[in-house]
């Protein structure tokens, strides 16, 4: 079955492939099918941005779609960056973005935060189905680590030993990672599907 990936994003797009290539899963980003769309997430939530992409996607190709909103809410900072945290305080790069975290936290002691991601997949009826996934954690004191991207470097897991997610090597987060949560409620979703066909 092919899938196109409403995004862009290489990371996001790599983790998808090693997550469902063994599966038998032909998976394609959006410029792979050359799809020139940017959709505008102007949604409130995680749920609606996701449904926009993915339905703005399937309603050019009727293809199954994936698409997912993610992001990082930190409990000291009222659950910012949130919807935001691709593009939060309008900074350009993820090392400002990660920077403005770690300031907001300054002196902060209580630094509990977590990962949630929300995949939307449309099959090939265009009948929606929504999986979450959440991954929680703390935000460190400083950056660390090269693997990953966005938020990674000042994130700690709870299952991480008390190191960041970039500090662990790619398969920890494809494994445990809000994602990778969210994918594993799909899966089970496809293989309860198959063996009812």
């Amino acid at each position: 079955m092919q899938v196109i990936i409403a995004s862009n994003n290489q990371g996001k797009i790599r983790e998808y492939k090693d997550i469902f290539a063994p599966l038998g899963f032909e998976v394609f980003s959006q410029g792979e099918k050359s799809i020139e769309l940017d959709v505008e997430e102007t949604g409130r939530t995680f749920e609606e941005n996701a449904v926009l992409k993915a339905q703005a996607i399937y309603d050019l190709t009727h293809s199954c779609v994936i698409s997912d909103d993610s992001g990082l809410e930190v409990e000291a900072l009222n659950g910012e960056p949130g919807i935001y945290s691709a593009r939060y305080k309008g900074l350009q790069t993820e090392h400002e973005r990660r920077k403005a975290i770690l300031d907001g936290l300054k002196g902060a002691s209580y630094r509990k935060a977590r990962f949630i991601c929300l995949i939307c997949f449309i099959d090939e009826a265009g009948q929606q189905h929504l999986f979450k996934g959440v991954w929680p954690g703390t935000i460190a004191y400083e950056e660390e680590g090269s693997n990953g991207f966005g938020y990674d470097p000042i994130f700690i897991s709870e299952d991480s030993q008390g190191r960041t997610t970039a500090s662990m090597p790619i398969s920890f987060k494809e494994e445990h990672s809000h994602r990778a949560k969210a994918v594993k409620k799909l899966m089970e979703y496809l293989e309860n599907k198959a063996e009812s066909l």
